[in-house]
């Protein structure tokens, strides 16, 4: 049974950073496509940053590049994105997600399977 346990959100001022981490099992990193996906508020789910199965392909949203970077721990089976410089348009749920065809896409549709989210809230 595959499952993803994101954890590491939380509040912080604008400008501050902060960690989100997520943890799978029943799957590995080394054979699907992983991603970080937000949704505020009565506002579709948005993509925010993918890495490939192979770790070579890394692509974020406009919105957070330069700023959000995503990484992964095989070893440890954990996915990470680092969020440096936080807005307060980055409050959401951040949900981590796999994609084990590797579509490369930036639609939720893509991806199968999906962790419960975690909530960033980042005050002005």
């Amino acid at each position: 049974q595959v499952q993803l346990v994101e954890s590491g959100g939380g509040l912080v001022q604008a400008g501050g950073p902060l960690r989100l981490s997520c943890k799978l099992s029943g799957r590995t990193f080394r054979t699907d496509t992983m991603g970080w996906f937000r949704q505020a508020p009565g506002k579709e789910r948005e993509f925010v940053a993918l890495i490939s199965a192979s770790g070579s392909i890394i692509r974020s949203a406009d919105s957070v590049k330069g700023r959000f970077t995503i990484s992964r721990d095989i070893a440890k089976n954990t996915l990470y994105l680092q969020m440096n410089r936080l807005k307060p348009e980055d409050t959401g749920v951040y949900f981590c997600a796999g994609d084990p065809r590797n579509s490369g896409g930036y639609s939720p549709i893509l991806y199968d399977y999906w962790g419960q989210g975690t909530q960033v809230t980042v005050s002005s």
